[in-house]
C-alpha cells in the first residue's frame, strides 16, 4: 500500500497552502484536557491559515477538532475522509445503526471511500500536496490512532513522504510511546539518526512551530517509491 502514493513532498515553493492530517479518537477521553487539547489545535491551525484533513468523524475528538475548525474559518477549511462503514456508527446513526448524512455547515467537506486503507491513502496525499507546513500531528486517541501515527513514521524512514510528524503530548498521554523509542533506540531496531522522526510537542502553539521547523532525518532510506 505503502507504495500505492507514487509521490514525494513538493518543492518549498510550492504555491499550495499548508494542510495537516490530525489523528486522535472518536471517543472525548475522561479528562477535559483531551477535548481542550483539540479545541486549542484548531485555534493554532486557523491562526496560521492551516487546513485540517481528519477522519471524517463527528464524535469525540474527532468531531470537536472538525467543529472547532469550521466554526473559526468555514467549511471549507476542514476535509473529513471516512469509510462508508464507519458512517453508519457517527452521532446521529449510532442509534439506527443506518448511514447517516455528515452535516457540512458543521464538520466541513466529507468523501466517502471504500476502506480504511483508502481514507488513509487520501489523507496522506492531502499533506504531501499541501505547501510548506505540511504534516501529521497526533492528538490524543486508541488502537486506530497509534496505528496511523506508527505507519506515517514509518513512511517517512521508507522515504515515502518528508513531512513532520508530530504527537501532541496532552497531560504525558504519550510519555509511554515517547519512552519506547528512546528504548527501540537504545535497542538497536531505531537508529539514533532517524529518533527524530516523530516530534513531541506539549502545547498548540508548539504543535504549529514544529512542523515550521521540522527537518527531515539524514538517517531515512533513500528509497525510490515513484516506480509502477
Amino acid at each position: 500500500m505503502a507504495s500505492t502514493l507514487k509521490m514525494t513532498s513538493p518543492p518549498i515553493e510550492a504555491t499550495h497552502g499548508a494542510v495537516v492530517c490530525v489523528f486522535c479518537g472518536s471517543s472525548p477521553g475522561t479528562s477535559p484536557a483531551h477535548l481542550d487539547a483539540a479545541r486549542a489545535l484548531a485555534h493554532a491551525l486557523h491562526a496560521n491559515g492551516i487546513s485540517l484533513v481528519y477522519g471524517g468523524g463527528t464524535a469525540g475528538m474527532m468531531g470537536e477538532l472538525a467543529r472547532t475548525m469550521v466554526s473559526l474559518g468555514g467549511a471549507s477549511a476542514v476535509h473529513g475522509i471516512i469509510p462508508e462503514a464507519l458512517i453508519a456508527f457517527e452521532q446521529q446513526g449510532r442509534e439506527t445503526g443506518k448511514p447517516t448524512a455528515i452535516d457540512s455547515s458543521l464538520y466541513g467537506r466529507t468523501t466517502v471511500v471504500k476502506d480504511m486503507h483508502s481514507r488513509k491513502h487520501m489523507m496522506a496525499k492531502c499533506v504531501i500536496e499541501g505547501g510548506p507546513g505540511s504534516g501529521f500531528v497526533a492528538l490524543s486517541g486508541g488502537y486506530g490512532t497509534l496505528e496511523e501515527l506508527m505507519e506515517v513514521v514509518t513512511w517517512n524512514q521508507l522515504g515515502i513522504h518528508g513531512r513532520g510528524v508530530v504527537v501532541f503530548n496532552v497531560d504525558g498521554f504519550y510519555d509511554g510511546l515517547l519512552m519506547w523509542i528512546r528504548a527501540a533506540v537504545d535497542g538497536g531496531f531505531v537508529t539514533e539518526a532517524n529518533k527524530g522522526i516523530m516530534v513531541e510537542a506539549t502545547t498548540a502553539y508548539d504543535v504549529v512551530r514544529a512542523l515550521e521547523d521540522y527537518e527531515v532525518s539524514e538517517g531515512r532510506l533513500k528509497l525510490n517509491w515513484t516506480q509502477d
